[in-house]
């Protein structure tokens, strides 16, 4: 018998002290909960490719997850002048939309013909009705009382929605934080949760002019501002892939959810989330 301990043995992890019982410890798979996220697919087609989009989704919805979490943290460190921290939070946002837009590659090796196959299973159902990505949005200021609609039928999502809007978005707690370094902003713009899409303000205009003309006077206010760019920076791919993937499967069609589909979704290109940090470049 070779022992198993010698080369070209066969290995036994035990020898080495590794655990492989596990009736009564917590195993890999049960602090993952693998049982449970690995049998929530249920496609209801005999289409191979609806395991993809599925899984897809779901994936790009646990990425949401996190996102939220990360934002929900960033906030709360800028608005107690943590700058550091949210710093860290703001840049692993920037690393998590780097995964949700690599995440269309996937779903982009779909053919129109393989989609065919079981998009009537979708019914009405669409991406347009993610809560979480509503949320998100919210969270980042492109807010709109309109989108709750979709989630009428769901009387928790409703009550997260509504909190988000009761709350100050992300680019109005990093202003609040310029009024606290010596900035003069109407507290209009800080202190009322934003009930809908920011447009340009002048004033806030001049206050990112002052800080990109002299960085090293206004460090971590032009750290922060170049942070929020990077984001809208990758959520603009994010928009861009997914508009390019619905055109490269289903071309023109209408959505599932009734959207215009591409259409809606270039509309939604043409967001801008921080305004005064993307035209200030001009005015360099």
């Amino acid at each position: 018998m070779t022992d198993s301990s010698e080369p070209g043995g066969a290995y036994d992890p035990a020898t080495e002290g590794a655990e492989t019982a596990f009736s009564d410890k917590m195993s890999y798979g049960d602090y993952l909960g693998l049982s449970r996220i690995l049998s929530a697919q249920s496609p209801l087609s005999d289409a191979p490719d609806e395991l993809l989009f599925i899984i897809q989704h779901q994936t790009s919805e646990l990425w949401m997850k996190l996102m939220l979490h990360e934002l929900h943290g960033a906030r709360r460190a800028i608005g107690a002048d943590r700058l550091p921290e949210a710093m860290k939070l703001l840049a692993r946002v920037g690393r998590i939309m780097e995964q949700l837009n690599s995440a269309w590659d996937v779903l982009r090796t779909m053919t129109p013909s393989d989609y065919t196959r079981f998009r009537d299973a979708l019914g009405v159902s669409s991406g347009f009705q993610s809560l979480q990505y509503r949320l998100i949005e919210f969270a980042l200021g492109n807010r709109n009382r309109a989108m709750i609609k979709p989630h009428e039928h769901d009387a928790e999502g409703v009550a997260l929605l509504r909190d988000e809007l009761e709350q100050p978005s992300l680019y109005q707690v990093v202003l609040s934080f310029a009024r606290r370094s010596g900035f003069e902003i109407d507290r209009a713009f800080t202190e009322t949760p934003a009930g809908e899409p920011h447009r340009e303000v002048p004033q806030i205009m001049a206050l990112w002019r002052r800080v990109y003309e002299d960085p090293s006077a206004h460090w971590g206010l032009y750290e922060v501002g170049e942070k929020l760019v990077d984001l809208e920076d990758y959520f603009r791919r994010w928009r861009f892939n997914h508009v390019t993937t619905v055109e490269r499967v289903i071309g023109f069609k209408r959505g599932t959810g009734g959207t215009g589909g591409v259409s809606y979704l270039k509309r939604m290109l043409e967001v801008e989330l921080f305004p005064e940090l993307w035209h200030v470049r001009t005015e360099l």
